[in-house]
């Protein structure tokens, strides 16, 4: 008769070797689907980690000018970080490029800035996943603060970001 083998040291197994490829990889990408409402963390084409996300109350589209609620799409660079912001930490999106203040002075609207990847707005980190579940930034990307200390470590400043529609 076979050994019976419990399922449970397969999940500590694998939740351990998850961990410690995460820590092992430099992320070089940062990608976000803001259909999807996902956003990955990469080492070359290996995902290391993905979440969920919320975003700016108006997330259809690109951002235009500030105060549209949007998050932007194209590409950026993840270009430094404000461990003590309005919310749980932030890591500063490089929006507005200069094509993107181009097209809002055509407008003659200011193109907006300030926007991050952050925590729960401070004082509300207890609703963690609750927050998750809808879009309430100005335009930013918002995460639990659990997960904000895992990008806050896994990323380093410099790391470009692809926002996707």
């Amino acid at each position: 008769m076979p050994a019976f083998r419990p399922f449970f040291p397969i999940l500590i197994t694998s939740f351990f070797a998850t961990t410690v490829q995460a820590g092992e990889r430099k992320v070089d990408l940062v990608r976000v689907e803001k259909s999807e409402r996902r956003m990955q963390l990469l080492s070359g084409e290996m995902l290391i980690k993905e979440y969920k996300i919320a975003l700016g109350a108006r997330p259809i589209g690109h951002k235009r000018w500030e105060g549209d609620e949007r998050t932007p799409e194209g590409r950026y660079v993840l270009d430094w970080r404000n461990p003590k912001s309005i919310a749980y930490k932030s890591i500063h999106i490089s929006y507005p490029n200069t094509k993107d203040t181009a097209a809002a002075k055509l407008m003659g609207v200011p193109p907006g800035g300030e926007i991050m990847i952050h925590g729960a707005a401070n004082g509300y980190g207890w609703w963690g996943w609750v927050l998750q579940l809808i879009d309430w930034t100005d335009g930013c990307i918002a995460v639990t603060n659990y997960e904000m200390d895992e990008i806050w470590t896994l990323v380093q400043d410099g790391t470009p970001i692809e926002i996707n529609p």
